[in-house]
């Protein structure tokens, strides 16, 4: 084997791995202006060709790495969520006292909320442009929290008006409405603690 070959064969793999660490590079690139983008302006607003802007690459380098609009949807989607995890809804259940369990559940989620406000609020703002599996998970989230926060009151009313208040208090507009007039994450779970009492034991006349 000549010197030549051999050096060409020692660099092949070297070349070949620096181009994979661009690609990455790039990909990562395109996901965090997505993201940006998603969490200033909202999915809405936010269009392919703004995404390369931001990114710094052409539209064809995008659509390399991005076949269409809702690949990149998902992709921004599941790195958000690994970057901003929810609150673990398992540590709740394992909480017997459904009071405490939703004292200290509110104090998380409101906590989640805070930290989270402005692209959730792009989000539910826009979520009729989001792809339907992405949809589905944000609508479903609040819908799991109440099952979990409604187990286990002994004085539930037949008139399920404690699950309506629970589902009230896991809200992100109710939180972000009390937010909004200066109350704190645990001023606010106080607040609908004593509310969702009062429900659970509530007797319509």
């Amino acid at each position: 084997m000549s010197e030549r070959k051999r050096l060409t064969q020692v660099r092949r793999p070297y070349r070949l791995r620096a181009r994979a660490e661009a690609m990455t590079r790039t990909t990562e690139r395109i996901v965090q202006a997505a993201v940006d983008l998603h969490g200033t302006i909202g999915p809405a607003a936010t269009t392919m060709s703004a995404v390369a802007d931001r990114a710094g690459v052409t539209r064809a380098t995008l659509y390399r790495h991005f076949p269409n609009e809702e690949v990149l949807v998902a992709t921004c989607s599941a790195d958000w969520l690994a970057a901003n995890p929810r609150p673990d809804m398992a540590a709740w259940t394992a909480i017997v006292d459904p009071v405490e369990r939703l004292a200290i559940a509110l104090t998380e989620l409101y906590g989640y909320y805070r930290a989270t406000q402005q692209m959730r609020a792009n989000l539910l703002r826009d979520i009729s442009v989001l792809p339907a599996a992405i949809q589905a998970g944000i609508r479903g989230f609040p819908v799991a929290v109440v099952s979990v926060l409604d187990a286990d009151w002994p004085s539930s009313s037949d008139s399920g008006i404690g699950r309506a208040i629970i589902s009230h208090a896991v809200a992100f507009e109710t939180w972000r409405s009390l937010a909004n007039g200066g109350l704190t994450d645990r001023d606010i779970a106080a607040l609908m603690v004593g509310l969702v009492e009062s429900a659970q034991s509530y007797r319509a006349p």
